[in-house]
């Protein structure tokens, strides 16, 4: 891996904001924080059997990231997701799965998450190469009016036939579907740890009255978080999260259980206090927590992949997973913006705040 990017000069007159900032309402000790030695300290008494902790070490132990605790996934579902034409037409090379696999390769990634479809494809030619991860489940995007669901796609014995070292599921917590989509997945990780693979939940939000007084609270702290604890409870090994912007979604919304002392006590508004809650709900960082990358909004990119994955690692997270801003752009630039990511992981001198 090469990269001559400067990490002080992505961030620009916000490093110091990001790069100094110390945790003093969950403090870094209190946390399982990502080591080479992760998986014997979290796993090892666990109730996985040795089949799913030899995968997770597949995945842990590949890549320009491998032994370091940390991970870089590079995902591509966007052609189920929200159409293959939008999704590709910056890049119509991959259109063709296998584009797909060699940009996770190129770029030294832990492991490719996509489609039965896109992996099936090429399951013979990469599975040994590089871990594959099945998305069990899409929102299919063709239902009109729009719906917005998680339909599985395929049996969990299909993804371990094909070589797959773990499976990725998505639940919309909070819409009105999440219920059988809880019950689902459960019931799929369960047959997927039978089966040895590790599992991986995307902990969503949806739900319209997450919009409230013009702000969304589909990323906020509080209920991301206890997207993620929920995710756990049906024993899912790494947990993907879109960043948290804000919070007090429970008390501005006003449902569930809050009290205004349970914010003062567990975080401020700074976004890497506000991540460190998500890794709370992570049962205090043991299980990994993994941002999302976003969308690909051009010249922006490098900036907001960067500051991502910052926030993650100094919270206490485990990586990052990034898909659209890698693949939306040419092949080459894809690989090096992969490899800016994986350089705030690899430098020693971005510690856990």
């Amino acid at each position: 891996m090469k990269t001559n990017k400067n990490i002080t000069e992505i961030l620009g007159d916000k490093s110091s904001f990001y790069l100094d900032y110390v945790c003093e309402k969950i403090t870094k000790d209190e946390l399982q924080t990502p080591s080479k030695l992760s998986l014997d300290e979290v796993f090892l008494n666990s109730n996985r059997n040795p089949q799913v902790l030899r995968s997770l070490s597949q995945l842990y132990k590949h890549g320009n990231l491998s032994g370091t605790g940390y991970l870089s996934i590079l995902p591509i579902d966007q052609g189920v997701e929200h159409s293959a034409a939008f999704s590709f037409y910056k890049n119509p090379e991959y259109f063709d799965p296998e584009n797909i696999i060699k940009l996770a390769i190129e770029a030294g990634c832990n492991g490719v998450a996509s489609t039965f479809g896109v992996l099936g494809l090429n399951a013979r030619k990469y599975a040994h190469k590089i871990p594959f991860i099945v998305k069990l489940n899409h929102n299919e995007l063709l239902t009109y009016p729009t719906k917005y669901d998680q339909t599985l796609f395929g049996k969990v014995k299909a993804a371990w036939d094909m070589g797959a070292v773990a499976v990725g599921a998505t639940i919309y917590f909070g819409s009105e579907e999440s219920n059988r989509q809880l019950s689902e997945i459960a019931e799929a990780f369960e047959e997927a740890h039978n089966l040895g693979m590790a599992t991986i939940l995307w902990c969503y939000l949806r739900n319209d009255g997450f919009n409230k007084d013009k702000v969304d609270y589909h990323a906020a702290a509080d209920l991301t978080g206890q997207a993620n604890h929920l995710g756990e409870t049906i024993q899912a090994d790494i947990i993907k999260q879109k960043l948290p912007t804000n919070n007090f979604g429970f008390k501005n919304i006003g449902f569930a259980k809050y009290d205004d002392a349970m914010y003062k006590t567990l975080t401020t508004d700074h976004p890497i206090d506000l991540c460190r809650l998500q890794v709370a709900n992570c049962y205090m960082g043991k299980i990994g927590l993994i941002n999302s990358g976003g969308g690909s909004n051009g010249e922006s990119d490098l900036v907001e992949a960067i500051t991502t994955a910052v926030i993650n690692k100094r919270a206490g997270g485990s990586g990052l997973i990034l898909g659209r801003k890698a693949f939306q752009r040419p092949f080459k630039e894809g690989v090096d913006l992969l490899h800016t990511v994986q350089s705030v992981y690899l430098e020693k001198k971005i510690t856990i705040a």
